[in-house]
Order: structure tokens, then sequence, then C-alpha cells
């Protein structure tokens, strides 16, 4: 991955959220999504994002990457309030969304052909991405001609293609079968932590799995059912690079339970 910004050093306080709420009109009448959120992230960090289903998991995601306006509180990248969308932040759906006339290479840079970038440049960024993300010589097939997990590291790469700040990452195996999830864990892990740990990249990864966000995070970030607050904030202590079999030892075990005691009587988890 890119080399970081120079202002914020790793480590350093990146997204700040604070006091952030969010209420809507739907036909039944005022829905109140999210309530008092307060958040720090840092530069460098791998956070987990889980709650019930319907919490406000997306919607928090989506304030975060300025797609979503009228919220109260405040939410700040790097000082600079997020009102809007930017090339400062990464976004990766559950689904790639891979325009299937375009070849994966033509689909990674459509952010910098819309934005009217120079494409000579970002087409050497981009194989760059694709060999990071084991895509090399795939550039130009087409979209139907991937797997699920293909489909999503191209997706992943367009995410990075214009060196975001920020990578928020919703929901992005959810849709793939177990086998393929439990891979592309490992391949992200790979891909977020890189040659060196000046390199990395910050991401928010919302998921309905708690192994999973034990898995990958730094920290768990719990919320409440809707209107969704900070329940708590699990650190996850485990060394990495992790393996799958490190999910069956007794810290890890710890540190599930800690996280699935909030969701003992509300379901939606695995």
């Amino acid at each position: 991955m890119a080399t970081p910004h120079d202002d914020i050093a790793q480590g350093q306080a990146l997204l700040h959220l604070t006091d952030v709420g969010m209420r809507y009109r739907a036909r039944s009448g005022h829905v109140t999504a999210l309530r008092g959120v307060d958040l720090e992230i840092a530069a460098g960090e791998f956070v987990a994002l889980v709650g019930p289903s319907g919490c406000g998991k997306t919607t928090l995601l989506k304030i975060m990457a300025g797609l979503v306006q009228g919220f109260s509180g405040s939410v700040a990248l790097a000082g600079r309030p997020v009102l809007r969308p930017s090339a400062q932040v990464g976004v990766v759906f559950q689904e790639p969304t891979l325009l299937p006339w375009r070849t994966v290479e033509q689909n990674i840079l459509l952010p910098a052909e819309l934005s009217g970038d120079d494409l000579d440049a970002h087409t050497e960024r981009a194989r760059a991405l694709m060999k990071t993300v084991g895509l090399s010589g795939f550039e130009n097939r087409y979209p139907q001609e991937l797997s699920g997990g293909m489909r999503q590291r191209a997706g992943i790469c367009r995410a990075l293609l214009r060196d975001p700040r920020l990578l928020l990452m919703d929901e992005p195996f959810g849709a793939l079968d177990a086998m393929t999830r439990e891979f592309m864990n490992i391949e992200l892990q790979r891909i977020w932590m890189g040659d060196s740990s000046a390199m990395r990249k910050t991401v928010v990864f919302v998921t309905h799995s708690i192994p999973e966000a034990v898995f990958l995070a730094n920290r768990v970030v719990i919320l409440s059912p809707r209107p969704a607050r900070l329940a708590e904030v699990v650190t996850v202590d485990l060394p990495r690079p992790r393996r799958l079999a490190d999910m069956a030892t007794p810290q890890a075990a710890d540190v599930l339970a800690r996280v699935r005691s909030h969701f003992s009587h509300e379901g939606g988890l695995e």
C-alpha cells in the first residue's frame, strides 16, 4: 500500500466522531438510528464495527464516508470536517459493483477516470495494487470471468487507487461462501499489514461475524440496538500475523466471549 500522508503519523488520531446522531423520516414516522456516538480511530488502525442487524452500522459508515448529510454532532478526518465524499476516503461495499462491460483494470481505474486524473500515473498504481492482491495477469479479464473473491479484491484495489487515508468496508465478504470468506480474511490481513507498519491504511470494517471481527481488528467497536450507541470497545491483543487456528486459543476465546456477551439475548450475529 502507498506511503501514508505525512501530517498524521501512525498511531496518532486520524478520525474523530463526536456526539454523532442520526434521525430520519420513515413511513411510520421519525426513526432515530444513531445517538451520541463518540469514537476516535488512530492512523494505521484496523477497527471492526459490530452490532445487531438494523442498528445503524452502515449508516454510521456512510456518515464517515461523507455519503450521508443531516446528522448531528461532527465527524473530522485529519482535523477537517467530513461533509461530502472525497478522495481521502475509499469505500468497499458488500457487492463490488464492477461494470460488466469493463475489464478488471478499467474497473479499478474508474475513480481516476471520473475525477479527470492522469490515467497513466494511476494505471501504474492500479497494476501495483493488482499485484499486491494477487490479480496480476487478470488485467484484461471481465468481472464475469472472476470468482467472487477475485471480484472483491478488484473492488478493494479500486477503493485504494487514489491513495485514501481511510478505507471503509461494509460487510465486504458477507456474500461469499465460508471457505472463500476465510481466505479473504487472511488476504485482507496480509494486504493491510504490508511490508511495514508505516505503510498501513486506517480501516473501519463492518461485519456481522464476531470471529471475523476478532480475527481482523485491533479493536472491536460494539454498537447497541437502535438507536445505536457505543456499548463497548474491546481491544484485541492477539499477535500478528494471525492464523485461523489462533481463533481456538484461550486468549482469542476470551475476546470472542467478551464481544458475544453483548449479543446473548439479541441474536443476529454469528
